[in-house]
């Protein structure tokens, strides 16, 4: 009678797959019955997926349905931690005119994209919350 041979650890991590040699060779030998393909034309550790299975999850729908607000991409998150990186570099005891250079470059970096962040992005998502009436006003 011959054995069948399994995979009991992982080929990449060599982390335990099956708790038992039994347990591992009785998996073994349910997938070679679930699998009628002849053991000589694929190989018994053949990776590849039976079918092709393509799944697209439109998150900004799914969001919308669940009632969750998404904020829009922006780029302005890495301003503000470009000028942050600035004003920590002004932490570091260099000489005084250095500390007060750096300072001066990260806060109006850090400044720059915080308006950028909560003006020009809050104008072109909101475009129509400006507080001046429009058209006629009726008293």
């Amino acid at each position: 009678m011959k054995t069948a041979r399994f995979l009991d650890h992982c080929r990449n991590c060599g982390y335990k797959l099956w708790p038992s040699s039994e347990m591992a060779s009785a998996a073994f030998k349910a997938w070679q019955a679930a699998d009628p393909a002849t053991r000589s034309e694929v190989s018994r550790y053949d990776m590849e997926y039976p079918a092709h299975i393509e799944l697209v999850i439109d998150y900004e729908a799914r969001a919308h349905q669940l009632g969750i607000h998404l904020s829009p991409n922006s780029n302005w998150p890495f301003v503000i931690c470009f000028g942050g990186l600035f004003l920590a570099m002004a932490a570091i005891p260099f000489p005084a005119t250095v500390r007060i250079v750096l300072a001066v470059i990260g806060a109006v970096i850090f400044l720059w994209g915080i308006v950028g962040w909560v003006v020009i992005d809050d104008t072109k998502m909101y475009p129509g919350d400006s507080s001046e009436p429009q058209g006629e006003v009726h008293h």
